[in-house]
Protein backbone atom coordinates (compact mmCIF):
# COMPACT_ATOMS: atom_id res chain seq x y z
CA UNK A 1 0.00 0.00 0.00
CA UNK A 2 1.28 3.29 -0.82
CA UNK A 3 2.20 6.47 1.52
CA UNK A 4 -0.70 7.96 -0.39
CA UNK A 5 -2.94 5.60 0.28
CA UNK A 6 -2.41 5.21 3.77
CA UNK A 7 -2.50 9.14 5.04
CA UNK A 8 -6.08 8.84 2.92
CA UNK A 9 -6.93 5.73 5.63
CA UNK A 10 -5.64 7.98 8.49
CA UNK A 11 -8.03 10.79 7.81
CA UNK A 12 -10.79 9.01 6.93
CA UNK A 13 -10.13 7.04 10.35
CA UNK A 14 -9.94 10.52 12.30
CA UNK A 15 -12.75 12.14 9.90
CA UNK A 16 -14.88 8.95 11.52
CA UNK A 17 -14.18 8.61 14.64
CA UNK A 18 -14.46 13.05 15.24
CA UNK A 19 -17.93 12.71 13.33
CA UNK A 20 -18.55 9.28 15.93
CA UNK A 21 -18.19 11.55 19.14
CA UNK A 22 -20.30 14.12 17.84
CA UNK A 23 -23.35 11.74 17.12
CA UNK A 24 -22.70 10.23 20.73
CA UNK A 25 -22.63 13.94 21.97
CA UNK A 26 -26.11 14.81 19.94
CA UNK A 27 -28.15 11.79 20.76
CA UNK A 28 -27.13 10.88 24.01
CA UNK A 29 -28.18 6.94 23.35
CA UNK A 30 -26.35 4.09 23.94
CA UNK A 31 -29.08 1.71 22.43
CA UNK A 32 -27.42 -0.91 20.21
CA UNK A 33 -29.54 0.34 17.03
CA UNK A 34 -28.40 4.01 17.52
CA UNK A 35 -24.82 2.81 17.89
CA UNK A 36 -24.54 0.81 14.86
CA UNK A 37 -26.58 3.60 12.78
CA UNK A 38 -24.12 6.36 14.08
CA UNK A 39 -21.18 4.09 13.11
CA UNK A 40 -22.25 3.47 9.56
CA UNK A 41 -23.48 7.26 9.08
CA UNK A 42 -20.33 8.51 10.28
CA UNK A 43 -17.99 6.25 7.78
CA UNK A 44 -20.48 7.09 5.06
CA UNK A 45 -19.73 10.62 5.63
CA UNK A 46 -16.02 10.27 6.45
CA UNK A 47 -15.54 8.51 3.16
CA UNK A 48 -17.58 11.71 0.83
CA UNK A 49 -16.06 14.26 3.22
CA UNK A 50 -12.88 13.20 4.51
CA UNK A 51 -11.09 16.10 2.61
CA UNK A 52 -12.94 18.29 3.70
CA UNK A 53 -12.49 18.20 7.52
CA UNK A 54 -8.49 17.07 7.23
CA UNK A 55 -6.11 18.67 4.74
CA UNK A 56 -3.79 17.00 3.35
CA UNK A 57 -1.12 18.17 4.61
CA UNK A 58 -2.36 17.79 8.30
CA UNK A 59 -2.61 14.35 8.21
CA UNK A 60 1.27 13.87 8.60
CA UNK A 61 1.05 15.75 12.00
CA UNK A 62 -0.22 14.12 15.27
CA UNK A 63 -2.09 17.28 15.96
CA UNK A 64 -5.10 15.36 15.24
CA UNK A 65 -4.89 13.04 18.51
CA UNK A 66 -6.35 14.80 21.58
CA UNK A 67 -5.10 14.38 25.52
CA UNK A 68 -8.52 13.84 27.20
CA UNK A 69 -7.18 15.19 30.67
CA UNK A 70 -5.96 18.39 29.24
CA UNK A 71 -8.43 18.39 27.40
CA UNK A 72 -10.73 18.58 30.04
CA UNK A 73 -8.24 21.39 31.81
CA UNK A 74 -9.11 23.29 28.72
CA UNK A 75 -12.30 23.39 28.56
CA UNK A 76 -12.03 24.47 32.82
CA UNK A 77 -10.12 27.17 31.82
CA UNK A 78 -11.88 28.61 29.58
CA UNK A 79 -15.65 28.56 31.65
CA UNK A 80 -13.72 30.11 34.23
CA UNK A 81 -12.63 32.63 31.71
CA UNK A 82 -15.23 33.19 30.37
CA UNK A 83 -17.18 33.76 33.82
CA UNK A 84 -14.74 35.88 34.99
CA UNK A 85 -14.41 38.26 31.80
CA UNK A 86 -18.06 38.37 32.18
CA UNK A 87 -17.96 40.15 35.52
CA UNK A 88 -14.94 41.99 34.56
CA UNK A 89 -16.63 43.50 30.95
CA UNK A 90 -19.81 44.27 33.19
CA UNK A 91 -17.95 46.34 35.79
CA UNK A 92 -16.11 48.40 33.01
CA UNK A 93 -19.21 49.33 31.12
CA UNK A 94 -21.17 50.63 34.03
CA UNK A 95 -17.96 52.15 35.36
CA UNK A 96 -18.05 54.07 31.61
CA UNK A 97 -14.26 52.49 31.51
CA UNK A 98 -14.13 50.76 28.04
CA UNK A 99 -11.05 51.36 25.81
CA UNK A 100 -11.79 49.43 22.64
CA UNK A 101 -8.93 48.60 20.38
CA UNK A 102 -8.34 46.18 17.23
CA UNK A 103 -4.89 44.97 18.08
CA UNK A 104 -2.30 42.18 15.58
CA UNK A 105 -0.56 39.25 17.10
CA UNK A 106 1.07 35.93 16.42
CA UNK A 107 -0.18 32.81 17.73
CA UNK A 108 2.83 29.41 18.30
CA UNK A 109 0.42 27.14 17.52
CA UNK A 110 1.49 25.03 14.25
CA UNK A 111 -2.09 23.12 13.61
CA UNK A 112 -4.84 24.75 11.59
CA UNK A 113 -7.23 22.84 14.18
CA UNK A 114 -5.87 24.58 17.55
CA UNK A 115 -5.10 27.79 15.90
CA UNK A 116 -9.18 27.86 14.85
CA UNK A 117 -9.55 26.92 18.68
CA UNK A 118 -7.74 29.28 19.85
CA UNK A 119 -9.66 32.07 17.93
CA UNK A 120 -12.98 30.08 18.77
CA UNK A 121 -12.13 30.47 22.26
CA UNK A 122 -10.76 34.36 22.48
CA UNK A 123 -14.30 34.75 20.61
CA UNK A 124 -16.00 33.45 23.36
CA UNK A 125 -14.27 34.81 26.15
CA UNK A 126 -16.16 38.14 26.72
CA UNK A 127 -14.88 41.44 25.32
CA UNK A 128 -12.85 39.78 23.14
CA UNK A 129 -14.00 38.72 19.34
CA UNK A 130 -11.38 37.28 16.80
CA UNK A 131 -11.73 39.29 13.56
CA UNK A 132 -9.41 37.51 10.98
CA UNK A 133 -6.87 34.69 11.15
CA UNK A 134 -4.36 34.29 8.85
CA UNK A 135 -1.65 31.52 8.95
CA UNK A 136 -0.56 32.37 12.49
CA UNK A 137 -1.74 36.03 13.04
CA UNK A 138 -4.90 37.28 14.77
CA UNK A 139 -6.85 40.04 14.90
CA UNK A 140 -8.59 40.74 17.82
CA UNK A 141 -11.27 43.33 19.18
CA UNK A 142 -10.92 44.10 22.40
CA UNK A 143 -12.84 45.68 24.77
CA UNK A 144 -10.60 47.22 27.26
CA UNK A 145 -7.41 47.12 25.71
CA UNK A 146 -4.66 47.57 28.10
CA UNK A 147 -2.22 48.07 25.59
CA UNK A 148 -1.52 48.45 22.02
CA UNK A 149 2.09 46.56 21.83
CA UNK A 150 1.49 43.05 19.83
CA UNK A 151 2.93 41.05 21.85
CA UNK A 152 1.74 41.85 25.40
CA UNK A 153 -1.50 42.28 24.20
CA UNK A 154 -0.97 38.95 22.79
CA UNK A 155 -0.38 37.29 26.04
CA UNK A 156 -3.07 39.27 27.93
CA UNK A 157 -5.88 38.21 25.55
CA UNK A 158 -4.23 34.43 25.32
CA UNK A 159 -3.84 33.94 28.36
CA UNK A 160 -3.13 30.54 29.33
CA UNK A 161 -5.39 28.94 25.95
CA UNK A 162 -2.09 28.71 23.79
CA UNK A 163 -0.09 26.36 26.50
CA UNK A 164 -3.09 24.45 26.94
CA UNK A 165 -4.33 24.32 23.60
CA UNK A 166 -0.77 22.93 22.49
CA UNK A 167 -0.97 20.31 25.43
CA UNK A 168 -4.77 19.03 24.26
CA UNK A 169 -3.44 18.31 20.82
CA UNK A 170 -0.25 16.36 20.57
Amino acid sequence: MRVRSKWKLVRILFTTIWLYGGWLLYTGSFEAISLSLGAIASLFVAIITYDLFIAEYEAARKGLLVRIHYGILYLLYLLAQMYLSSFAVLINILRGNINPRVVHFRTRLHSDLARVLLATSITLTPGTIALELQEDHLIVHWLDAKTLHSKYAGILIKGKMETLLSRVLL
